[in-house]
């Protein structure tokens, strides 16, 4: 789908990035890691052709400098870190204008599959009964997620993403990446991200590659690349150790939230069978713990997912 053979780019006397090598197939979501400066957003900007270098970058097999730029951006879509919305466009208007690269004629106005297009990346997104509202109006999230729609609108075979997550609190950070887990699922796509939390790297990327002062150091499957002693000697530390023990103190602050709902379910079915010595049915006292019980069992069963990866890898 798509390849990266020898990229460099040169800013003044340096280089940013040195001969980076990789390649992203069908169904593939690379998370480029490592620690600030590495040049993760300098090589990505060059994948985007917006950086000049060194090498050749292969879209289905051509060079990327041979595509026109419409041609381009219809195989290719763009997500930055920060967005300015300075004009009071609708949500609608924004995730429009993601179809650009699809318009025909001399005024840009046919695309007769642009409005179902626009429609089903608002739907996604959870945005489009926000379709009407100024841009300006909304939250950091909401704002993020119109920006993700406007890219899905455009029917990109490949998502690049610098740091979709930056500024977005918890919530948003989970929606964020379920909607391009879910947009990558869909069809024949790949997703290349930049990404500082080590730990939504492993959640969610199938490969990794590690940046170390502009040099590819490390690739391969995620939990293979952040368990490696490249990603020790990149950040100088043990990562994950201190990941592990990061995730051993929520541990700890779960299991006392378990403990506080299961002695706050007990109460209440004590309560129950106090009602029932005052003449409940011995049928309905049996409903209510039966269900408590399934709640409980649901609620505290099974690993949390990132708590069990860092551990494992800790091991």
């Amino acid at each position: 789908m798509l390849e990266v053979k020898g990229l460099t780019v040169a800013y003044e006397d340096s280089d940013a990035v040195q001969d980076a090598s990789f390649t992203v197939t069908q169904g593939e979501w690379l998370m480029l890691i490592g620690p600030n400066g590495a040049g993760k957003s300098t090589l990505l900007a060059a994948v985007a052709q917006c950086a000049a270098y060194r090498g050749s970058v292969l879209l289905e097999g051509c060079d990327a400098r041979q595509w026109k730029p419409k041609a381009f951006a219809r195989a290719v879509g763009v997500l930055a870190q920060t967005h300015a919305a300075g004009y009071a466009f609708t949500v609608e208007e924004l995730v429009s204008m993601g179809r650009y690269a699809h318009t025909r004629g001399f005024f840009r106005s046919r695309d007769p599959q642009g409005q179902e297009a626009v429609r089903r990346a608002l739907d996604a997104v959870g945005l489009w009964n926000l379709r009407g509202r100024n841009v300006q109006t909304l939250s950091g999230g909401e704002l993020q997620r119109a920006f993700l729609a406007q890219a899905m609108a455009q029917e990109p075979r490949v998502l690049l993403l610098d740091e979709p997550a930056n500024h977005l609190d918890l919530v948003y950070q989970k929606q964020l990446f379920e909607l391009i887990g879910q947009w990558l699922a869909e069809g024949e796509r790949g997703v290349i991200s930049v990404v500082h939390d080590l730990s939504l790297a492993l959640r969610y990327g199938t490969r990794a590659v590690l940046l170390d002062h502009g040099c590819v150091t490390a690739d391969g499957p995620a939990g293979d690349v952040l368990a490696s002693d490249a990603l020790r000697r990149a950040y100088g530390m043990d990562v994950a150790g201190w990941m592990a023990d990061l995730a051993g103190r929520w541990r700890k602050v779960a299991d006392c939230e378990a403990q506080s709902i299961q002695a706050g379910d007990t109460r209440r079915i004590n309560s129950f069978q106090k009602r029932a010595s005052e003449g409940c049915s011995s049928r309905t006292i049996t409903i209510f713990i039966s269900r408590f019980s399934q709640e409980a069992a649901f609620l505290f069963s099974g690993p949390y997912p990132k708590i069990f990866f860092w551990n494992k890898l800790d091991q």
